[in-house]
């Protein structure tokens, strides 16, 4: 570890439900935000949490367009449907993605959402070129791009510059799931994956350290891992901290 350098906690979550997993992010964000508070002497921890979801579609604030009965008709399809507060419109999570949730205290890094959301980007783009040589990039939608399909999304939602959500990497997942909707809402875009780009089965237990490095270099941070496999462990760990 280098001194000086911002520490950044990783929990691996392995799978685990959609709506769990953002318990756990809101365990996490209160401590920063009880921190900003001066409540109870509480410090929070910047921390990335790693977990892979079953089936699960998910949209965000701007719902208007998934009334009850598309609600229904998604989970006809066997996955679950979640309505977010992170920016964007639908997506899919599911088995072969790799989903990382930030929970940092932008005071920390810089107060900007916009960097936030380019070093993001910028941690999928490194991974991309340094790890399997694709020429990966950014356009005027958010999110990593292999020309019009994109590989990565990414959708956010800042408290006080206290970060939740994050990006959705796809590694060997099923894309069969996307052609149900229209992903993010872009008319006309498709979806790809680093296992159909490279042509070999790239799973997200081969992406993660990697990914790890790459976010590392990015946010200039020092990642510190964590055994956190056990979920009741982990709730029970961040409410103590929190209550």
């Amino acid at each position: 570890m280098c001194v000086g350098r911002k520490l950044v906690i990783l929990r691996n979550l392995g799978r685990m439900s959609y709506q769990q997993a953002f318990q756990v992010q809101k365990l996490t964000s209160r401590q920063h935000l009880k921190e900003l508070a001066k409540k109870d002497g509480c410090k929070g921890l910047d921390t990335l949490l790693i977990v892979e979801h079953p089936p699960v579609y998910t949209v965000g604030i701007r719902t208007a367009g998934y009334p009850p009965e598309e609600e229904e008709r998604i989970k006809s399809l066997g996955a679950d449907f979640c309505r977010t507060d992170r920016g964007g419109l639908i997506t899919f999570h599911g088995p072969g993605q790799l989903v990382a949730y930030p929970v940092l205290n932008l005071g920390h890094f810089k107060k900007s959402m916009k960097w936030y959301i380019e070093r993001l980007q910028q941690t999928v783009i490194k991974l991309c070129d340094v790890e399997y040589g694709i020429d990966a990039h950014t356009t005027e939608d958010i999110g990593v791009w292999m020309g019009s399909k994109k590989l990565c999304a990414i959708g956010v939602h800042g408290t006080h510059f206290i970060t939740t959500h994050g990006l959705a990497l796809n590694c060997n997942v099923d894309l069969k799931w996307f052609n149900h909707i229209v992903p993010c809402g872009l008319e006309g875009k498709g979806v790809t994956s680093l296992t159909e780009l490279t042509g070999r089965e790239v799973t997200t237990t081969d992406v993660l350290q990697p990914f790890v490095k790459c976010f590392s270099e990015e946010f200039e941070c020092d990642v510190k891992f964590e055994d956190s496999s056990n979920m009741e462990e982990v709730l029970t760990v961040i409410k103590q901290a929190v209550l």
